[in-house]
């Protein structure tokens, strides 16, 4: 199977914007109501609890669907307020010796969904790089121009609550914040719609994971790994197997950047699974304002002071089934 990333500056959403969420909107609708999804909020009510808990956003808000029109279900997806729960992979790492500070992360999800967008913009005074997914502003991964990286995984189960999807939560603290400690604070205010991990990183080294989800107090750690579970996961489980992999990997004496990067290209992190396939590896280097997208054979580097727009389709092969 192939999958295209493409590289765009996009200071703010205009009028390419408009054409590719026109194109991509049965998606996105999908994305927002899943399959027997419950009662969603109005426009109203999605509007308000984005002015009550990220009222920075509001005017980008306003502007998209001020370009969208009157399309009410745009206007709820565009919020990323209650959307339905989904399930990804992901493994991550805080990597603090030599070469670094850097965070290293797999993102694991189906591909067809996955937007492969690398976006360098500019909605208010920071510049913002970032693995962007649709519907809009929603960041996978990314990092500021004042050295601040964020990057997500699941936390666990799906369960679904009074909150925003975590790829707009990410948008926030990258446009809002600029140190780890303040972004750890911004994160304790927001309400998320599911169990998400949130990894945190600058340019001093400070680094935190933090643990949100519906039905329960966002929890700041200094946990260098992380993968799909919080405190407590079963010990025979993949994720919890993931993590150990990792921690092994940070404590080994002999460990580099580079050696710990490859770990992310080999079983148990490394996923060939159509369901969850390892969609690309990324290693953000915040004090050099850089980072790296990597696929086996390739490496994509972009940075601040030089960032390639273009586009790079790589062949995954042939997937596993289950």
């Amino acid at each position: 199977m192939q999958k295209t990333f493409t590289a765009a500056r996009e200071d703010r959403p205009g009028p390419a914007w408009l054409a590719r969420f026109r194109d991509g909107r049965d998606e996105a609708a999908r994305w927002y109501l899943g399959e027997g999804a419950p009662e969603t909020p109005t426009a109203a009510e999605c509007r308000a609890a984005l002015t009550r808990h990220m009222p920075e956003l509001v005017p980008h808000y306003d502007a998209v669907c001020g370009m969208v029109g009157d399309d009410d279900l745009a206007h709820r997806i565009l919020s990323h307020y209650r959307p339905a729960p989904h399930r990804q992979g992901c493994s991550q790492a805080v990597w603090l010796g030599e070469d670094g500070p850097a965070l290293v992360r797999n993102y694991d999800y189906p591909l067809p969904v996955i937007t492969g967008r690398i976006e360098l913009t500019a909605w208010s005074r920071r510049r913002v790089i970032g693995m962007g997914q649709r519907p809009w502003g929603g960041c996978l991964d990314g990092m500021n121009d004042d050295g601040l990286v964020a990057s997500c995984t699941l936390g666990g189960i799906a369960r679904r609550g009074e909150g925003f999807a975590i790829i707009m939560m990410l948008r926030y603290v990258l446009e809002t914040c600029g140190t780890v400690a303040e972004a750890a604070e911004a994160l304790r205010g927001l309400p998320a719609v599911q169990l998400h991990n949130v990894t945190l990183l600058d340019r001093t080294g400070a680094h935190a994971t933090v643990f949100l989800g519906p039905r329960r107090a966002a929890a700041v750690t200094h946990h260098r790994t992380c993968t799909n579970h919080q405190e407590r996961a079963s010990p025979a489980s993949r994720s919890t197997l993931r993590q150990r992999v990792l921690d092994e990997a940070l404590s080994d004496p002999s460990a580099t950047l580079e050696t710990l990067t490859a770990r992310f290209f080999a079983p148990p992190l490394y996923s060939r699974k159509a369901a969850f396939t390892t969609a690309y590896t990324a290693m953000y280097r915040p004090a050099a304002g850089r980072v790296d997208y990597l696929w086996p054979g390739r490496r994509w580097s972009q940075s601040f002071d030089r960032f390639e727009e273009g586009s790079y389709t790589h062949d995954y092969g042939e997937l596993e089934s289950s």
